[in-house]
């Protein structure tokens, strides 16, 4: 949050704004004060933006916890009260809003203002957590709420300047939220389960707790609760991590390094990796829908024996039967007995009955729960044997249905739907007929749309589904479809970074591809679905190498779960030439994001499929199944096999992924054992050469990189710094902000050796910023490192050992430890704590607790602070 602890974000998210006032009232204002907040390119959160209908308190209540700033708008009227509450929802969002969150109140001027209202104002003028400012017209509130969100941001880096300034106590509560999804509606019936659960991670010597359960139990939003509430007993960090949509075992620790902020560039194995992440860190780790790949768990064994104080939280339908495991039968919620009197006050003792009447209201607001219906109510609860998620399917009917009618439904199906699945355990038969009768209450129009959505990964757009409308049942009616079974609570709408997403659950994923396999149809809806991606992965792969790099891997990290969804269908239903294309196109976001790991597995079970395939994909697949092996276990096989890929591109009239390959094959030469400096520089060259001549600068740019290395190695800083130049010229040509970080920080390090600090400054600053852009964090940790270098090399041993500790902070949560980039700012470090080792040692104290954004504060001058804070703000 801005208020604490600077988040750092997924490219999904950015900074929140909670916008508190009467509706109709001050309808003017709220719209010019979303149009500020949107010119800075954050997020409103508005009352009126909600998807569906929600219990206002519950729906205002989830928004201020999701929320980072909050902005009040105050005028003549106090508000409703509602029945049984002592103050109205504006007042209640106020005292709602944490103390610790940013509060900015505008009051328009009036000689009209309601009592209680003046009361509220008094109270928040004495309040010194809140800024307030009177204003007059709609336009004057939009240019004074623009210009105090912009200071409020840049005040909140400056306060990291400063040891003494005002700072969060608890400095892992922001990226907390940030991780841990924060449910949507109220969890009903867990609390001692809850209780149970914190109790065996935090003080019963449990470091492996599984959640286990059938499907639609509630086993993910059980763990969700966990996940927050354990938060103040894991201060290094809480990651859920989602694995719903990973099907191969080998794509475990890929998928659990990227939730943990590392990118696999191939240089160290994934494993090693993520050990020097969790290395002296308590931290938990929730896995969500571990089930699909229980064949990897024995990794997890091998994770928690490696780091001693990382905790883990699995969801999974099946025991994992592993060493340390210990099991949580997550059980139904409470349900009335049978024959119990049908009395509104047994059925307001129920869980279930309150899970129902809860997700009721959200869907008919009016409805509530009566001596009338109270029987219907507990009848469907029992019938459904208190699965939450087949007891909100049930309760999403009240809309077209009432609890009589629901409950004379399921008397009829249940019984004949549960018959046809005798082979699965009780309460899986029970939740796959509630799926099967909700599904056919719904036209077959509808049907059709909710089972071709099973092959999307994740989160999807509207765009992405009308892709697949050519020739489907539902084709010309994407919107009605999705907007009824949004309706039906069998999709999931959300707003992420201004734009609707929608979701299914896993399980309601797992039954509409269940579906359209056995109508035969999988294969032909995987295609369309993988053709719309490999059309954006065409559309968005050239603004990688130039000006659009930063945009299109914010636009890919969206789209990431289907983008690794979309190569999985291409090699399933064997279109492996296809597959090796979009695997090839998207090279440099691999490279940026660092998701090799992931692209092997796929490459090898293309190559072990034994279907004809190109010369190209067979390259493509070789290459990166070499590219890990080139950094971690160099060898002359690696050279030959480059050599071959090399080939193979060639022949294929691929010149530039050949080229791109040669180089490659001359970078492996200088990682061997007994590199071979002289033939690799000379194969440097000529890739050099080949790349400029094909038209592909990025490519000769990152080689350029390659030869100030090897320039290095020879000992001739003047003839690495000349490449290093050329590398940064051309990037800097082409918009590449990647390739112009690398150079830089290699670059800067050698202008350090040769004493031209002013114009290593320059240069590392710019590589921060790049860095930033990129969200790339391990680039970041390189220009603080550089910025370490120049304040010792100033006599500035507070700050240099401040940068070189929130850098080393950094290196150690992504698991990066690199010799070669620790010598430089070492020595400067090193030179400082020989001439003032106790300001150094200060330095180090405020850096190891500074966030990425308040070490970044710290390290730049303006006005590159506020462009900094302005790229942060969006992460």
């Amino acid at each position: 949050m801005i208020g604490g602890t600077p988040v750092i974000r997924t490219p999904d998210q950015r900074i929140r704004v909670f916008v508190s006032s009467t509706l109709r009232e001050l309808a003017e204002e709220r719209a010019a004060a979303r149009r500020a907040i949107e010119a800075l390119r954050l997020a409103p959160v508005l009352f009126e933006l909600g998807a569906r209908p929600h219990p206002p308190r519950a729906l205002y209540r989830s928004y201020l916890e999701q929320s980072d700033v909050f902005v009040g708008i105050y005028a003549d009227s106090y508000g409703w009260v509602a029945p049984e509450e002592e103050v109205s929802g504006l007042e209640d969002e106020y005292n709602l809003a944490p103390a610790s969150m940013p509060k900015l109140i505008y009051i328009k001027a009036s000689d009209a203002r309601d009592e209680r209202l003046a009361a509220l104002i008094g109270r928040i003028q004495s309040d010194d957590t809140a800024a307030y400012l009177p204003f007059h017209t709609a336009d004057e509130l939009e240019a004074r709420l623009g210009d105090d969100l912009a200071t409020l941001m840049a005040e909140r880096f400056e306060q990291s300047r400063s040891p003494g300034g005002d700072g969060d106590d608890e400095p892992h509560a922001g990226a907390l939220v940030s991780r841990v999804p924060v449910p949507y509606t109220t969890t009903i019936g867990r609390q001692g389960d809850v209780a149970a659960v914190v109790q065996m991670l935090t003080h019963g010597g449990d470091r492996l707790v599984s959640l286990i359960g059938p499907g639609g139990i509630g086993k993910s939003r059980l763990a969700i609760e966990v996940a927050l509430a354990a938060a103040h007993e894991f201060p290094d960090g809480v990651y859920f991590v989602a694995l719903e949509n990973v099907l191969e075992p080998a794509l475990l620790l890929p998928t659990i390094a990227y939730s943990l902020g590392i990118r696999d560039n191939g240089e160290a194995a994934i494993e090693e990796r993520i050990s020097r992440a969790l290395e002296g860190r308590r931290v938990l780790i929730a896995l969500d829908n571990f089930e699909q790949i229980v064949e990897a768990a024995p990794v997890l064994v091998r994770l928690y024996t490696v780091a001693p104080l990382a905790s883990f939280l699995v969801t999974s339908r099946v025991v994992l039967r592993i060493r340390g495991e210990r099991v949580y039968d997550v059980q139904a919620l409470t349900t009335p007995a049978d024959g119990a009197p049908a009395t509104l006050e047994r059925a307001e003792r129920s869980s279930a009955c309150a899970l129902f009447v809860d997700r009721a209201q959200a869907a008919a607001p009016a409805f509530a729960l009566t001596e009338a219906n109270a029987g219907a109510v507990m009848d469907i609860c029992r019938r459904l044997q208190g699965l939450p998620l087949a007891i909100e399917l049930a309760a999403a009917k009240v809309r077209m249905l009432s609890p009589h009618a629901i409950a004379e439904r399921l008397e009829r199906s249940l019984p004949l739907l549960t018959a046809a699945v005798r082979d699965m355990p009780e309460r899986h038969r029970t939740m796959r007929a509630t799926l099967e009768w909700s599904v056919s209450l719904l036209p077959p129009a509808h049907r059709a749309l909710l089972e071709d959505l099973g092959v999307f990964a994740e989160r999807f757009t509207l765009e992405g589904v009308e892709a697949l409308e050519p020739g489907r049942a539902w084709e010309g009616g994407a919107i009605e479809g999705l907007a009824a079974l949004v309706d039906s609570s069998l999709v999931t709408q959300t707003d992420l970074d201004g734009r609707s997403v929608l979701s299914l659950l896993a399980i309601v994923r797992e039954y509409a591809l269940g579906r359209l396999k056995e109508r035969g149809e999988a294969d032909l809806v995987r295609a369309a679905h993988a053709d719309y991606y490999r059309d954006l992965v065409v559309r968005l792969a050239p603004q990688l190498r130039g000006p659009g790099q930063a945009q299109a891997v914010a636009e890919l990290g969206l789209q990431l779960a289907n983008l690794r969804a979309a190569v999985r269908h291409l090699v399933h239903i064997d279109r492996l030439d296809d597959a090796g294309d979009f695997a090839w196109a998207l090279l440099i976001y691999w490279w940026i994001m660092g998701l090799f790991a992931g692209v092997r597995v796929w490459m090898l079970e293309l190559l072990g499929k034994e279907q004809p395939i190109t010369q190209h994909t067979r390259a493509v697949a070789w290459f990166f199944s070499l590219w890990g092996q080139l950094w971690q276990r160099p060898a002359q096989e690696v050279v030959a096999g480059l050599g071959e890929v090399t080939r193979l591109f060639s022949e294929s009239g691929d010149e530039d992924a050949a080229a791109m390959a040669f180089a490659a094959r001359a970078t492996a030469r200088v990682q061997l054992p007994d590199p071979d400096i002289d033939r690799a520089e000379s194969e440097l060259n000529e890739a050099v050469e080949r790349l400029h001549a094909v038209g592909n600068p990025w490519g000769e740019a990152i080689t350029r990189v390659s030869l100030g290395r090897v320039a290095w190695l020879r000992g001739s800083i003047d003839d690495a710094l000349a490449h290093l130049e050329r590398a940064t010229a051309i990037a800097q040509e082409g918009g590449d902000l990647f390739t112009r970080s690398i150079a830089g920080n290699q670059k800067g390090r050698l202008l350090i050796v040769q004493g031209s600090i002013d114009e290593a400054e320059r240069v590392f600053v710019r590589t921060l910023l790049d860095s930033l852009r990129l969200r790339h964090e391990e680039g970041a940790a390189y220009g603080l490192e550089g910025l370490c270098a120049v304040a010792g090399a100033r006599g500035e041993p507070r700050l240099a050992g401040a940068l070189s500790a929130a850098a080393t902070a950094i290196r150690h949560r992504v698991g990066v430890f690199d010799v070669e980039a620790f010598t430089v700012h070492s020595l400067s470090l090193d030179a400082a704590r020989a001439t003032a080792p106790q300001l150094v040692a200060e330095g180090e104290a405020l850096g190891e607790g500074l966030t990425l954004a308040e070490a970044v504060a710290l390290a730049l001058p303006e006005p590159e602070r506020t462009r900094a804070a302005e790229v942060l703000a969006h992460w």
